[in-house]
């Protein structure tokens, strides 16, 4: 994740991090440019287009489809960023469940215990770890996916690591409670605690291999291309060379929407902009060993 100073305008217009759209657009601006150069002197210079030409009416088009493309945008990004603070709000509740743990085995357990103490001190942060590692693997993008994957090695035997470590935890509180270590009713409060990390697994899983559907993905970026292609037909009649920045700029606003867009709906990735799971799972470590000494 970036961290920067929200307040600090300077910086955030004329500093361009790597995550920026503007050079994964690069590209694709250079393209509209030439391509908007190439409709202008077509029109222009080499037809000689008329102001009476229909071709002149293609503005037309984009007044009554800008609203249609800024509506479907909107809704785009707001999806996105929704599933983006939906996985931040999953890891901060797992934040808070490792700490409830923690407190309460520390609570529960006396001093001399310290094998098991020990346990719960290294599995605890260990399921952040996992859970991390776990979220960024393509097997687990590609968990829904009914086609072979043959360039994955084991793709269908993969180990799911959050699971046994929640497992082994679980197996070690039912010890504990038939060692009489631990009461009926601590038992319940622990179990509680216990099922809440496999519920948060379960959720991010749920983020990271349901992207948004392809059919509406597609159809916004074939949208914003034939939108901005069938610009220069129109706007060279008035603007002239003046054209190639006009298309150019909003060609990069629109696609820069789309790009955002599908940054932010994986948070689980080691994009620039995804959350900072291993800082999370430090931090996780740091608290238990913390808590429990």
């Amino acid at each position: 994740m970036i961290n920067y100073n929200p307040k600090d305008w300077f910086i955030a217009i004329f500093n361009f991090h790597k995550s920026d759209t503007f050079r994964a657009l690069l590209p694709l601006l250079i393209f509209i440019a030439l391509y908007s150069w190439g409709i202008v002197y077509l029109e222009t210079a080499y037809l000689k287009l008329s102001q009476n030409s229909n071709a002149k009416n293609i503005t037309i088009m984009h007044t009554l489809l800008g609203f249609a493309i800024s509506m479907l945008l909107v809704f785009r990004t707001n999806t996105a960023y929704d599933r983006w603070w939906e996985g931040r709000k999953l890891w901060g509740s797992l934040v808070n469940n490792s700490r409830n743990l923690a407190v309460k085995m520390n609570g529960i357990l006396p001093k001399e215990e310290n094998d098991t103490r020990l346990f719960f001190k290294q599995t605890i942060p260990l399921f952040a770890f996992h859970l991390k590692r776990h979220l960024q693997k393509e097997t687990t993008r590609l968990a829904l996916d009914e086609n072979p994957h043959p360039e994955i090695p084991h793709f269908n035997e993969a180990a799911h690591m959050p699971i046994q470590i929640s497992s082994l935890m679980i197996q070690k509180v039912q010890s504990l409670y038939k060692e009489q270590k631990i009461t009926g009713d601590q038992l319940i409060t622990l179990n509680a605690e216990l099922q809440s990390f496999l519920d948060i697994s379960g959720a991010c899983e749920r983020i990271k291999n349901t992207p948004i559907p392809y059919s509406y993905s597609a159809f916004i970026k074939k949208f914003i291309f034939v939108y901005v292609i069938t610009m220069p037909f129109g706007f060279a009649f008035n603007l002239g060379m003046f054209t190639i920045p006009v298309t150019t700029f909003i060609f990069y606003v629109l696609a820069s929407l789309e790009l955002i867009a599908e940054e932010i709906e994986d948070p689980f990735g080691t994009d620039g902009n995804d959350l900072p799971m291993q800082k999370i799972a430090e931090n996780i470590k740091k608290n238990v060993h913390e808590i429990m000494g």
